[in-house]
């Protein structure tokens, strides 16, 4: 394979593993960075470019996963300090997630043709990209405002909360609006801290990112071929080396500068690709 075919799945990688946990929305720059420059469909076809952004996210979710695998662990043992019961006790628990991914992955699951066929696209992806940069600015300025007890650790946050945020996730079903980003600021509104809301995004998506994942894997396995087999590997341990980077960046960041530079970046970029797009 070309070397500079080679150099173009390390770039996508790149942008996949730099935008999918920040609050900026990672569909949104792959959309950008492939349709208006790298075109990663010309050269391998339509189907296996879709199964490669799948294989580079998967890269991604190994970062999350290598980082919070003391919590991941932690919650599979399906116990809690000095109790028992799955949702017993003041802790971060399995059921949590479960209760915060099953709006998104039930409406994921009703509209995901009309999604697929409909909201992919540059127009689209710019209209995410700003309606979810002023739901993050409503959210920042709200907290500062918010006169009640912080929740300082995902341990602290209660089924309710879970749920909440879990209903706020399904916006991201609109491309460009961006899964962090309307989670964290969910969480910020119901008065957690920015990196508790933070640490529970990554947490939870987790599962909806490795099962959309592996559907989409098993449904297009045929377009996994050996030609392309390089450009797979190259764009998963580009995805993963900088998530990686990219995550313990973010979440030593996040409860200094809050919400709103990643917002006013996401106008920004709104503003630069609709004047060279269009």
């Amino acid at each position: 394979m070309d070397i500079f075919i080679l150099l173009k799945a390390v770039i996508l990688g790149l942008v996949e593993g730099l935008t999918e946990f920040a609050p900026i929305s990672s569909t949104g720059h792959m959309i950008i960075v492939d349709d208006l420059w790298l075109q990663s469909q010309d050269f391998l076809g339509k189907y296996t470019a879709n199964t490669f952004n799948v294989v580079i996210q998967l890269g991604s979710i190994l970062a999350v996963v290598v980082i919070f695998r003391e919590r991941f662990i932690d919650m599979l043992e399906f116990k809690s300090r000095g109790t028992s019961g799955i949702f017993s006790g003041h802790k971060l628990k399995l059921s949590h997630v479960i209760v915060g991914l099953l709006p998104e992955r039930v409406l994921g699951v009703l509209f995901e043709d009309y999604i697929d066929e409909h909201l992919f696209s540059i127009e689209t992806v710019l209209i995410g990209l700003f309606a979810g940069a002023i739901f993050m600015i409503i959210a920042d300025v709200i907290s500062m405002k918010y006169k009640g007890a912080k929740v300082e650790t995902v341990d602290g946050i209660i089924h309710k909360q879970a749920l909440i945020v879990g209903l706020i996730q399904c916006l991201a079903l609109w491309p460009g609006f961006s899964r962090s980003g309307s989670t964290i600021s969910g969480g910020v509104l119901l008065g957690m801290n920015h990196r508790t809301a933070a640490d529970f995004t990554f947490i939870m998506a987790v599962p909806i990112m490795l099962g959309a994942s592996v559907l989409s894997l098993a449904k297009n396995w045929q377009y996994f071929t050996l030609d392309a087999l390089p450009f797979m590997v190259a764009g998963f341990i580009s995805a993963f080396i900088f998530a990686l980077v990219s995550i313990k960046f973010f979440l030593k960041l996040i409860n200094k500068v809050k919400l709103i530079p990643f917002a006013i970046y996401r106008i920004i970029l709104v503003v630069v690709i609709y004047v060279l797009y269009f």
